[in-house]
């Protein structure tokens, strides 16, 4: 298997890739914003942009060629989460608002910028491994090689909106710490029903963040 940076020849591959890779990603499995094998254009300008940062890792088959898994990575400023927030009141893409608006309300809660004194984060964004690939650490070194690339970028903290347990699994592996829990079955609708369906073992969002250097950005 190779490691990667990736290249902005193979971005519409990656895309390709999330298109069958992402679906299962629990919250979006419980609200359906991306089908199977179909386009979900808001959802791939979100990916594209981060994509475009350079920031983002892949692995590939060395026999096939293949993308075997990506992990898409992007810089979060202070100001970005308040901009978010701003622009969903023009999408009435309801699952992208139940998805995007839960991590961005979140997010502005924790105010990590001033809490841990810096003006850039380094978010892990979408972890996507090809099903067929699973189960052979491919994850974990998508992440070590990340983080390798926030270290070199001069980034003080890291940060993962870690939506699945498996993601979770991986993030504590790395010694990432939980700042926040969020229970999914505690989102109701009107009428009671549960917003965030997810199945079991996916029962919490966690955000998980990681300082680099030991130290804060004073």
């Amino acid at each position: 298997m190779e490691y990667t940076s990736i290249p902005a020849s193979r971005f519409e591959e990656v895309i390709r890739h999330l298109r069958l890779s992402f679906p299962d990603e629990p919250l979006n499995a419980s609200v359906g914003l991306s089908l199977y094998g179909k386009p979900c254009s808001l959802l791939e300008q979100y990916d594209l942009s981060t994509l475009e940062e350079g920031l983002s890792v892949m692995a590939v088959d060395t026999y096939t060629n293949e993308i075997a898994g990506v992990l898409l990575n992007g810089t979060s400023k202070k100001g970005d989460i308040e901009e978010a927030i701003k622009r969903m009141e023009t999408i009435d893409n309801i699952p992208y608002q139940q998805i995007f608006g839960l991590l961005n309300n979140v997010n502005k809660e924790l105010d990590l910028f001033t809490k841990y004194r810096v003006d850039k984060i380094f978010e892990f964004r979408i972890l996507a491994v090809d099903p067929k690939y699973r189960g052979q650490g491919v994850g974990k070194e998508l992440f070590l090689r990340s983080e390798m690339i926030a270290a070199e970028n001069g980034f003080k903290l890291m940060k993962v909106d870690a939506t699945s347990f498996f993601t979770q699994k991986i993030c504590d592996s790395f010694g990432f710490e939980t700042i926040k829990t969020i229970r999914y079955g505690d989102y109701l609708d009107e009428n009671g029903q549960k917003i965030y369906n997810t199945k079991s073992p996916h029962d919490y969002y966690k955000v998980m963040i990681k300082i680099l250097h030991g130290k804060r950005n004073d």
